[in-house]
């Protein structure tokens, strides 16, 4: 039990409510990229084109990207613990009405109010998590937070996709309504109040990257990798279906292959960020621009497909994290608000990189969108040689942790 003094909730409590925020993370992210692995079937069944399928990934995108500095700002009096139940009743019932939507102008709409909310999760989730433990535990309770994200990729998005092989993708949202409603019940029970701290205004928020130079080149480089990244990756069922060995079964597989990969370039970065951040971005953006051009090149056969999404996924889960500790280093002391941005960055590049494959696959063929994320990610690399950020520092527990 933590002392009243080191802070104010007992350590059992605390470490479930970081569980909590990770579960969130979890809904979050699987309903966001959910479509990736549903697109064939969606676009079969309200009559529409796989690239116009694609804006569901597109517009909640550009809600969460553009949305998350304005609502946290204008929530900066609002308990924490109650904004994040909110969200997750937003999302429970944006779930249930996609299952249920009769045309797929309904499903967009809902995507897009859902998006607002899982933006602002981006925002706060971490931040959240920081502040439940004691200072000293700040930067794991965030890491475990972000493992989210490997878990998503891993077991949710291939999970959808299995499910939706059983049954049909409208039963898919159904399950993951069902999910979020679970995980808002495990908020409201296990965190404790937690009043807003360190929320800041739209306008200083749009500020700092004007003065933190370092921040602003940060960001340069999320939008790029992220762009080419989710430009082919929306798109990456499409691609392999254009095989004759693609079978629904095998294509699941893949996917699961590419989250486990995830799950390992996480691991592996996060043993090397501290000894070298950049050089460790470095690393995995290479990899990333290798793994697709593998696609282009031996992705025609079983093996080839599974070295291609190993690696694919290895890179993708080094640099997901190395951004995030990049962005952290590049302000310290203004956390929440550099996350606000990193959140617009990133989502808003989501939804661009969906809506840029998407007009590529029409009107280009499906190949097409895999040179578009070789160029992308490849120009992330470029920019990050190009320049001598002060990256490679490790973030100290005190600096990653909120003020009270």
């Amino acid at each position: 039990m933590a002392t009243h003094g080191e802070h104010p909730h007992s350590t059992l409590r605390s470490w479930l409510g970081v569980s909590a925020i990770t579960a969130s993370l979890f809904v979050f992210l699987t309903t966001e990229l959910m479509p990736v692995g549903l697109l064939t079937p969606i676009s079969t069944s309200l009559r529409i084109s796989v690239g116009i399928a694609g804006l569901m990934v597109t517009l909640y995108g550009v809600s969460a990207g553009l949305g998350v500095p304005f609502i946290v700002a204008w929530t900066r009096r609002v308990n924490r613990r109650v904004l994040l139940s909110a969200l997750l009743a937003i999302l429970t019932l944006g779930n249930v009405i996609t299952a249920i939507s009769p045309n797929y102008p309904l499903v967009l709409t809902t995507r897009l109010l859902m998006g607002f909310a899982s933006g602002t999760f981006w925002g706060i989730g971490v931040a959240m998590s920081m502040r439940l433990v004691p200072q000293r535990h700040a930067s794991r309770a965030a890491a475990i937070v972000m493992s989210g994200i490997s878990v998503a990729s891993v077991v949710g998005i291939p999970l959808g996709t299995i499910v939706e092989d059983l049954t049909d993708w409208r039963t898919t949202f159904l399950i993951w309504a069902g999910l979020s409603a679970l995980v808002f019940l495990a908020v409201v029970t296990v965190i404790p109040s937690l009043p807003s701290a360190n929320a800041v205004s739209v306008r200083e928020v749009f500020g700092l990257p004007l003065k933190n130079v370092q921040l602003r080149l940060v960001l340069f480089t999320v939008v790029l990798f992220v762009l080419g990244h989710f430009g082919a990756y929306t798109f990456v069922r499409p691609y392999l279906e254009g095989n004759s060995f693609a079978t629904p079964l095998f294509i699941t597989v893949l996917l699961m292959v590419y989250g486990a990969g995830g799950a390992a370039g996480n691991v592996v970065a996060g043993h090397t960020v501290n000894k070298n951040l950049r050089g460790s971005f470095i690393v995995g953006c290479a990899g990333l621009v290798l793994s697709l051009l593998l696609l282009l090149t031996i992705a025609h056969g079983q093996v080839g497909s599974v070295v291609s999404l190993i690696l694919w996924g290895l890179s993708f889960g080094a640099v997901q994290l190395c951004q995030v500790n990049m962005t952290q280093t590049a302000a310290p002391d203004t956390f929440e608000a550099a996350m606000s941005l990193n959140t617009m960055a990133y989502n808003t590049s989501i939804a661009l990189g969906a809506l840029f494959g998407g007009l590529f696959v029409d009107h280009l063929g499906v190949t097409s969108v895999v040179w578009f994320g070789v160029a992308l990610t490849a120009a992330s690399l470029l920019l990050t040689l190009s320049t001598r950020q002060r990256t490679s520092r490790p973030v100290p527990d005190d600096a990653l942790a909120p003020s009270e």
